[in-house]
């Protein structure tokens, strides 16, 4: 099981997907399900089985959010931690051997699901840049390889909040 951490953007973001399957989605999708059902037979109504079915994944995502929600523990950034990596932490890292620079969040496992900026707390990276320095190398031993990272910078500022900031 994932470790039941996420950021505050993070949670507020599940929170509105699943206000958005229970109370837009799921009504629009059920409205079908009724339509396609009166219709008549529903063992050859193909709008019937597809509605039917996305409804299934609707409810199924909506179950699971429910309760993924009562677990996490959102986690704010601490001044203390400034300095440091920590969960949320923005990192921007430069691989030793090919001179790649990358910059990334530590964050929870919900979180990293269609963003290419992200990786999981739970992920060899993020173990391996737990309380790492600016400047620091780091090591990040997969099943295939070890690579070697040095740390440039940490930032606990979201990007958008970032050019807030300079405005």
């Amino acid at each position: 099981m994932p470790t039941p951490l996420v950021t505050p953007k993070g949670h507020q973001q599940l929170k509105d997907e699943l206000h958005y399957l229970w109370r837009e989605l799921r009504p629009q999708i059920t409205e079908k399900v009724s339509w396609a059902a009166s219709l008549g037979d529903r063992s050859e109504n193909a709008d019937y089985k597809e509605n039917k079915a996305k409804l299934r994944q609707i409810d199924k995502r909506i179950r699971y959010l429910q309760k993924r929600l009562d677990q996490l523990k959102i986690v704010e950034p601490n001044p203390v931690q400034f300095g440091q990596v920590f969960f949320g932490a923005w990192v921007t890292l430069t691989n030793l051997d090919t001179d790649e620079q990358l910059r990334l969040q530590i964050v929870g496992y919900d979180e990293i699901f269609d963003r290419k900026d992200a990786i999981s707390i739970d992920s060899p990276m993020a173990r391996a840049l737990l309380k790492k320095h600016v400047d620091d190398e780091v090591t990040v031993k997969t099943q295939t390889k070890a690579t070697d990272w040095l740390i440039e910078a940490i930032d606990y500022k979201t990007t958008e909040r970032a050019d807030q900031i300079g405005k």
